[in-house]
């Protein structure tokens, strides 16, 4: 019962931390360009040099985070199924 409680904790402990984290911080790096949009390259001296555009993240570096993307795609979900009441005027008297 106890392997079971510290292993249900832990799993909260790890999900919370990482909604946080896509509610604080919704873009990371991208895996391709590490962050710097284009690839590096070398050339024949073996010095770094700008590569070509990231096609992943558009050359931003930047790229959405799976749990962010998910929470967005249920939020549109929801907000097309429940449209807000429109907001006409209607005289009193």
């Amino acid at each position: 019962m106890a392997l079971t409680l510290l292993a249900s904790t832990c799993l909260l402990a790890i999900t919370l931390g990482y909604v946080s984290l896509c509610a604080g911080s919704p873009f990371g790096t991208c895996r391709k360009c590490r962050g710097f949009g284009f690839a590096m390259k070398t050339d024949r001296k073996g010095r770094l040099k700008r590569g070509k555009h990231c096609r992943r993240c558009d050359g931003h570096g930047k790229r959405i985070r799976l749990g962010r993307h998910l929470y967005n795609l249920w939020l549109r979900a929801y907000r097309d199924a429940n449209p807000a009441p429109s907001k006409t005027f209607i005289p009193k008297g």
